[in-house]
């Protein structure tokens, strides 16, 4: 009877081992599941940005380690040729997360079942153009981009604008791209944001990834606001202010201000071209804080629809400070805002008002 019992008992603990082990197999084989591959749209690929971008996007910088990506890449017929090269280099590179690779100077084959939209290409103003000429150009050219976009990307493509001006660029692109959401369309001033970010840590000789909390405010452009009244940096004793590291208000109120705004202008000026590498890594930046979440505790800054925070024209594509969390950003609220910061906001504001104008004055 002892030995029956004792059969019984052994029968019994090798069926559950085994039902154990068939479970935790089954679950391992989800965890080990790859995920399904993204698609991403980068327009204008051919040129600068985009040939820095694509490999980031391909490496996992955007989206993450695990994430496989399709690109979807968009330029304009006179670039095909070129375009294709760029394809050649990424099969070349035998990236194990990119999927698939689609280049083509078609927007609607570009634009379909796309999850992200990076928007790159634009017409740069040229020698003897007129602001007025430049936004008419980028005005049909977002218009039929933002068209595609409403008909064949996927229901929650989200749409960085990087191409200049990127703020009214955005507010063009929603205008005709009705049935993607406000909060789905968002421009580049992360990269903004990054020069602020180097600037601090070059004066004060620490580490970039210890300096957090700059505000880019307002326009991509020569009058935005880099706002360090509530930045701060991690040091051995904990966190301090920037202010009260930098110690010099008259340098953060002037010299520092005037770099980052006129960076780009600088970046030319030595390099005879324009910013790339870094605004492709700042692209990467954006959307991986937009899909993947910021730390805790830290903000960013991303250009994106004014809901009227901060007494801000609602209705304006402006830069302000923004958590983001599950695909989701979220406006920093009740920071406070001094005189000088006040006036610099505010003349920002008034720019973004005056491209808004000019560019619904391009539509008529």
């Amino acid at each position: 009877m002892e030995q029956f019992e004792l059969f019984q008992k052994f029968v019994l603990v090798s069926f559950t081992i085994a039902f154990f082990w068939k479970l935790i197999r089954h679950m391992l084989s989800f965890v080990n599941m790859e995920k399904e591959p993204v698609r991403v749209l980068i327009t204008g690929a051919a040129g600068q940005i985009g040939y820095a971008i694509v490999p980031m996007i391909a490496r996992g910088v955007m989206l993450g380690p695990d994430q496989p990506v399709i690109l979807h890449m968009l330029d304009i017929e006179p670039a095909a040729e070129a375009l294709n090269g760029v394809k050649m280099e990424l099969i070349d590179a035998a990236f194990p997360l990119l999927k698939g690779v689609v280049a083509t100077t078609d927007a609607v084959e570009a634009c379909k079942e796309v999850n992200i939209a990076v928007m790159v290409g634009g017409f740069p103003r040229k020698e003897g153009m007129e602001r007025k000429d430049v936004m008419s150009k980028n005005v049909s050219i977002y218009k039929a981009q933002a068209s595609a976009l409403e008909k064949h990307a996927a229901p929650d493509c989200k749409v960085l604008v990087v191409a200049n001006p990127a703020n009214t660029n955005a507010l063009i692109l929603k205008e005709f791209a009705p049935s993607i959401p406000e909060k789905n369309i968002t421009c580049l001033t992360r990269l903004d944001h990054n020069r602020a970010l180097g600037q601090i840590s070059e004066r004060l000789k620490v580490q970039v990834s210890d300096v957090s909390n700059v505000i880019i405010w307002g326009n991509h452009s020569s009058t935005q606001y880099p706002d360090v009244n509530h930045a701060k940096v991690t040091t051995s004793s904990g966190e301090k202010p920037v202010r009260e590291l930098v110690a010099d208000d008259q340098w953060l109120n002037t010299e520092f201000i005037s770099t980052v705004q006129q960076r780009g202008a600088a970046i030319i000026k030595a390099r005879k071209l324009s910013s790339a590498l870094s605004a492709a890594s700042a692209a990467c930046d954006h959307i991986n804080n937009w899909v993947l979440g910021t730390p805790k505790g830290t903000w960013v800054s991303m250009g994106v629809y004014s809901d009227g925070s901060y007494g801000i024209e609602r209705g304006l594509i402006y830069s302000f400070p923004v958590t983001c969390e599950k695909g989701e950003w979220s406006i920093v609220q009740g920071l406070k805002i001094n005189e000088f910061s006040r006036a610099k906001m505010d003349a920002t504001a008034k720019e973004l008002i005056e491209e808004k104008a000019l560019a619904y004055s391009c539509l008529g």
